[in-house]
């Protein structure tokens, strides 16, 4: 399916949405609204989204840009011209939401910041996603995933106790960010409906880190303890980790003292629910190595469909630890629509990831493809009032291109 708007049934539909981002956390910010229907038109500069050539030779575009870009219309502005920021200053008088990840000032710089435009459209409700946010001392720090992580105390509760630090798998604070930030907008869309008022909504890489460690902050705001690694278990319940098969691993949640006993039927060991250290969840957390150790020596001695057929059948949570190759494979993602085929004029046909977002009158739609460098620039200008003269002018200045 072609770049651009959704179906004007969309939830979003009639949102215009200037996207100044790039590479991760704005991108996938904008990606969703994009999905849900809403006309984002992304900003690049004259070279692009440097996620265009990640893993690609200049000049061709990749998957990974495809996976946080598509559905939006690619307008090529240089805002180091000063006719190039008046274009977006001309776009964001009639826009519904912006939104940027650029350092904090950056934006200020090109005259470009929320004060500047809200005096010239109250109702735009204006995003900002950085590394630390717009206020504090480290706010013109740089953002990236891994620093965010390291700083937000994320890599020091992953990983194996006594292990080596170790990032989450996922760029977690990116999309975290996103995540926040689309909140945000939705709930300043809202407010928006009473108060005919726009505003600004401001989100950050590390701020998601810490606001998405619930356990752990609990842990230390409660107990006074700084929470260290604990694999792949909970640090409140247990047992509710990984454990390992005569083939691989499979994943087991049976914390509650209702469902220990019939975990323990499974695994031919019924009188482990006698064992003092083992007779409540908080006893058992306090046991956790001890009791997984018993688990383990079970589970290893017969293959995953074994354990996972009993387990099902006791009504114990359960699964198999898939790698991408099933996950991708599996009937129940299949049938979710988690797997979409996106056609591309450079790409061919790429399978993207849908969207986990169902809704039953309005559908996100996440198989419009990326947009090329550039594809939608006369179209957004002369949507924007631009007369060919103007546009022509832009183009001779290097505004835009």
């Amino acid at each position: 399916m072609p770049a651009g708007p959704g179906s004007p049934n969309s939830a979003l539909a009639g949102l215009r949405v200037i996207d100044i981002t790039q590479v991760m956390a704005g991108p996938f910010c904008t990606t969703m609204l994009a999905d849900l229907g809403a006309d984002v038109i992304k900003i690049e500069a004259p070279r692009g989204d440097s996620t265009r050539q990640m893993s690609r030779p200049v000049g061709t575009d990749s998957p990974a840009f495809n996976a946080v870009n598509r559905g939006k219309r690619s307008l090529v502005v240089d805002l180091k011209v000063a006719a190039g920021r008046d274009v977006i200053t001309r776009l964001a008088g009639t826009a519904d939401i912006l939104v940027e990840n650029y350092r904090p000032g950056v934006m200020a710089g090109f005259g470009l910041d929320y004060p500047a435009l809200a005096v010239l459209n109250p109702r735009l409700i204006y995003a900002s996603i950085s590394g630390y946010g717009q206020t504090g001392p480290d706010r013109l720090k740089g953002g990236l995933d891994l620093i965010a992580q390291g700083v937000s105390g994320l890599m020091s509760i992953t990983g194996e106790p006594g292990g080596a630090p170790v990032k989450v798998g996922i760029p977690v604070t990116d999309l975290g960010a996103g995540l926040f930030t689309l909140v945000g907008i939705l709930a300043a869309l809202e407010a928006r409906h009473r108060t005919g008022l726009g505003q600004h909504v401001d989100s950050s890489l590390v701020e998601a880190g810490v606001a998405l460690s619930v356990w752990e902050a609990t842990e230390y705001f409660t107990e006074g303890r700084t929470p260290e690694p604990t694999g792949s278990a909970h640090r409140l319940h247990a047992p509710y980790q990984a454990f390992r098969c005569a083939d691989g691993y499979i994943t087991i949640g049976a914390a509650t003292d209702r469902l220990f006993p019939k975990l323990c039927a499974v695994l031919g060991h019924p009188e482990w629910t006698a064992i003092p250290e083992f007779a409540d969840t908080l006893a058992r957390v306090r046991n956790r190595t001890a009791l997984a150790d018993r688990i383990n020596g079970v589970t290893v001695t017969r293959p995953r469909a074994h354990w996972l057929e009993r387990l099902e059948a006791a009504g114990v949570p359960s699964g198999p630890l898939n790698d991408y190759a099933h996950v991708f494979a599996d009937p129940q993602i299949v049938a979710r629509e988690m797997v979409v085929d996106v056609d591309h004029p450079t790409l061919g046909r790429l399978r993207a990831l849908g969207s986990p977002i169902k809704m039953s009158r309005t559908p996100p739609d996440a198989r419009r493809r990326a947009p090329l460098l550039g594809e939608h620039t006369e179209a957004v200008l002369t949507e924007a009032g631009f007369s060919r003269e103007e546009i022509a002018a832009l183009r001779a200045a290097g505004a835009v291109g």
